[in-house]
């Protein structure tokens, strides 16, 4: 596989990691399309169209060069004044970490402000994000498979330095799964 174009073994995670990290967008705020990266090819593709008529909260995508627990790479929610079009790159400043369990596995989603968004960038910590945020996105995630009979449990919003420490976890496994062990 030519790594040198895929998005997620092409792009580094940035030179500011784990506290700024390129973020490439999948899923634009708004929408009700699942796109996410073939793994094989690198092209975004369609993997399904939400069955209820919930629409993303946010901008979702991934961390590049990173591995999860789930065997993909770690995912980020991207806050921004913006719906962000899939592909496109975003500098991310990690503010906190949404764990859940989606189908009996650990599979958490890093929050993030776009850096470069200056209606949203001065907030530098979960914690400065208003209540209902919190639960719009706890009621979108545990809802929006529900009429696909799957079942997500929202555990706990962690702060900064836990997804801090999750993404660099995700780094680290990522170089030692695909750099040092050449998969």
């Amino acid at each position: 596989m030519n790594n040198v174009l895929h998005p997620w073994h092409g792009v580094p995670c940035g030179d500011q990691a784990p506290r700024l990290v390129n973020a490439i967008i999948e899923i634009p705020q708004g929408s009700r399309a699942k796109y996410e990266i073939n793994k094989e090819t690198g092209l975004l593709q369609l993997d399904r169209v939400i069955h209820s008529s919930f629409y993303y909260p946010s901008n979702y995508g991934f961390i590049p060069q990173t591995y999860g627990e789930d065997k993909d790479p770690l995912d980020i929610l991207v806050l921004s004044s913006l719906s962000i079009q899939p592909l496109c790159l975003v500098t991310a400043k990690v503010i906190g970490v949404m764990q859940m369990v989606d189908g009996g596995d650990a599979d958490d989603k890093i929050i993030a402000v776009a850096a470069h968004d200056p209606a949203i960038n001065y907030i530098n910590n979960i914690e400065e994000l208003p209540k209902h945020f919190f639960e719009e996105l706890r009621h979108f995630f545990q809802e929006y498979k529900r009429l696909e009979k799957k079942e997500v449990v929202v555990e706990e919003f962690q702060d900064k330095s836990t997804a801090l420490r999750i993404v660099q976890n995700g780094i680290d496994l990522y170089k030692t799964t695909f750099v040092e062990g050449k998969k």
